[in-house]
């Protein structure tokens, strides 16, 4: 992630150092300094509201940092479950039994979902064992119901 720099913000820390020295002139003491202390007062102030840039720029650099990574997490675990549920799909259709039905998948985390029906008890348990063979998958939830229609 490319780093902010200074330059952008130096018109607005000279624009800070000049009000801090306008507001130093104003102070009830100004008649007791002189104007060096003055000057040196203004910078004084200047510099504190450039730490003061710097540490909320540097705090609203962590924060979309933290928002990156959660994102990135979030892409990395869709992408996973998306290519766990393709492969849960083709292990389906590559089943004699299996490839003429409706079978629908849904991975959430790792966890498949298997919804619809299968043609009789065997393939319905065929389609948790194929399910539960794809890499990834950390639980089949079969949800199919036997066609009895078919049996």
């Amino acid at each position: 992630m490319k780093q902010p720099t200074l330059a952008p913000r130096l018109p607005l820390l000279a624009a800070l150092a000049v009000a801090t020295a306008l507001t130093a002139c104003g102070r009830q003491h100004d008649d007791e300094l002189t104007a060096g202390q003055k000057l040196d007062n203004a910078v004084a102030d200047a510099k504190q509201a450039a730490r003061d840039t710097k540490k909320d720029a540097q705090q609203a650099m962590n924060d979309a940092e933290m928002s990156a990574s959660r994102a990135a997490d979030t892409t990395a675990r869709v992408s996973t479950d998306m290519a766990i549920t393709a492969k849960v799909n083709a292990a389906l259709v590559a089943d004699d039994k299996l490839k003429a039905t409706q079978i629908n998948v849904d991975t959430r985390e790792g966890q498949v979902t298997l919804t619809g029906k299968a043609p009789d008890s065997q393939s319905r348990e065929r389609a948790s064992t194929l399910a539960s063979a794809v890499d990834g998958v950390k639980q089949v939830n079969n949800q199919l119901i036997v066609d009895n229609k078919n049996s």
